[in-house]
């Protein structure tokens, strides 16, 4: 089970456009925080932070917070709090 991070509404691009709340990114991967995980999971605990894509997932709401159900495979990165080597995502 994951729970989305909010994105802002308003963001900035690299070059300094400002991008407003209102733009949608159809092909955007969002970071998440894992709250729960099944049996066979190998590789999630709760607590890491993900990077997936939010389309196709199984919605479910939990004492009125909105949570993703999906599989590990789905997962692109997971973050690392001390990266030894290398960007500090690892899959």
């Amino acid at each position: 089970m994951i729970k989305v991070e909010k994105e802002p509404g308003e963001r900035r691009s690299t070059g300094g456009i400002v991008i407003p709340a209102t733009v949608e990114q159809s092909n955007r991967l969002v970071w998440g925080q894992v709250c729960g995980v099944g049996h066979h999971v190998r590789t999630v605990k709760v607590g890491d932070r993900v990077l997936f894509h939010p389309d196709d997932q199984y919605e479910v709401e939990i004492q009125g917070e909105n949570y993703l159900v999906m599989r590990e495979r789905d997962l692109h990165a997971i973050a690392s709090e001390r990266p030894e080597h290398g960007t500090g995502l690892y899959l």
